[in-house]
């Protein structure tokens, strides 16, 4: 296991392909919604119109022919991916 960079120019080509597919769409409804866009915001004014992973557990769900069928941000409730997930079983 190493750290590997999920954002940038030595972000691994995994990664680049799961954000080509499914870029960012918001943190949703959740709590910690405007503590994280505050945060972002300072330290990019467009962080909300990049695909970049905005922070760690965002989740990709891949189908079994390689296509991403969701993206999950952290602040989602685990049962709707739960609920992709068994959609797709």
């Amino acid at each position: 296991m190493k750290k590997s960079d999920v954002n940038g120019e030595n972000e691994l080509p995994l990664y680049a392909y799961l954000k080509s597919q499914k870029g960012f769409a918001g943190f949703g409804n959740h709590k910690l919604k405007g503590i994280l866009e505050q945060m972002l915001s300072k330290a990019d004014p467009d962080w909300d119109k990049k695909p970049d992973i905005k922070w760690n557990f965002t989740k990709f769900v891949v189908d079994r022919e390689g296509n991403v069928v969701a993206r999950f941000e952290p602040t989602e409730d685990m049962a709707k991916v739960e609920e992709c997930i068994r959609s797709l079983i």
